[in-house]
């Protein structure tokens, strides 16, 4: 028997083909940011600071003088970094206020990243030469928001946070503003709105008076910056129901206390709006 003739023989098992599980994209590495992305983000707290702290100083200024905001007074608290930079301190009270609201906001939307796995940047002010001293601040987001809960998070936490500290400021601010009479008179350059939390402390605390002719003081003029903040971010956030935002890999609905959580934060966006926060008299100098 030639055993070349022969070939060997093959067994079919008839296996089948093995599944490929479907897995979400891995998560990426939560690197610290660089050095220098975390000397720019002190750099910015502590211009915007000054800056807050000559609008603070206008307010200030005002407020002792029984005067509305006064653009010409804020122009005279800038001269001061270089002529007299002691007489800013007048502005501290409003300055902290602020600062303590917006960071204690953006760091909100901040610890929900990490919470998530989210690469996130420390919070960048913006400093400006307004009458309240700032844009705001805000974070940069690095990697992708992988579900619809993440996404939910990270952005009511830092309206949520905001708001629980710009309240009880926005309270003790009430509670030491007096009443002007005539105080947004046609010669006024700026009259400031009245959210609907604010005219609900106006008539607790000065029952039956136009919230319009209560004179704020300082830090509740802060917090009053700080309420708009709020109302301005919670906007896109209110948007997201109709909107449709990738990349989104898991797009389970929110859970009961999400839910509870985006029924606050509708509640929160109705106490804050404002329709006009800022007007100018039509015959105004």
């Amino acid at each position: 028997m030639n055993s070349d003739n022969q070939t060997p023989a093959t067994i079919d098992l008839q296996l089948p083909a093995p599944e490929v599980p479907i897995s979400l994209p891995p998560r990426q590495s939560l690197h610290s940011p660089k050095p220098q992305r975390l000397w720019l983000a002190i750099l910015l707290f502590v211009i915007t600071f000054l800056t807050c702290l000559a609008a603070g100083r206008q307010f200030a200024i005002s407020f002792a003088s029984g005067e509305a905001a006064s653009v010409a007074e804020f122009a005279v608290s800038l001269k001061l970094f270089y002529k007299d930079p002691t007489a800013l301190a007048s502005g501290m009270p409003f300055a902290i206020a602020l600062m303590g609201i917006l960071l204690a906001h953006e760091l909100g939307h901040y610890f929900a990243c990490k919470h998530h796995g989210i690469r996130a940047s420390y919070p960048y002010f913006i400093p400006a030469p307004t009458l309240i001293g700032t844009l705001g601040a805000f974070i940069l987001m690095r990697s992708p928001i992988r579900s619809r809960r993440a996404l939910f998070d990270v952005g009511a936490s830092g309206p949520l946070i905001g708001f629980a500290v710009a309240i009880p400021i926005l309270i003790y601010g009430v509670v030491h503003s007096r009443v002007v009479p005539g105080i947004n008179s046609a010669d006024t350059d700026v009259v400031f709105g009245v959210p609907l939390v604010l005219r609900l402390l106006a008539q607790r605390f000065f029952p039956g008076v136009d919230p319009l002719t209560i004179l704020l003081h300082p830090v509740g003029r802060a917090a009053w910056v700080g309420i708009f903040a709020t109302a301005l971010n919670l906007l896109p956030l209110l948007a997201l129901r109709f909107l449709r935002i990738p990349p989104i890999y898991d797009q389970r609905p929110l859970d009961a206390p999400r839910i509870v959580l985006a029924i606050a934060t509708l509640l929160i966006m109705i106490l804050c709006f404002m329709p006009a926060p800022l007007w100018q008299s039509a015959t105004s100098h």
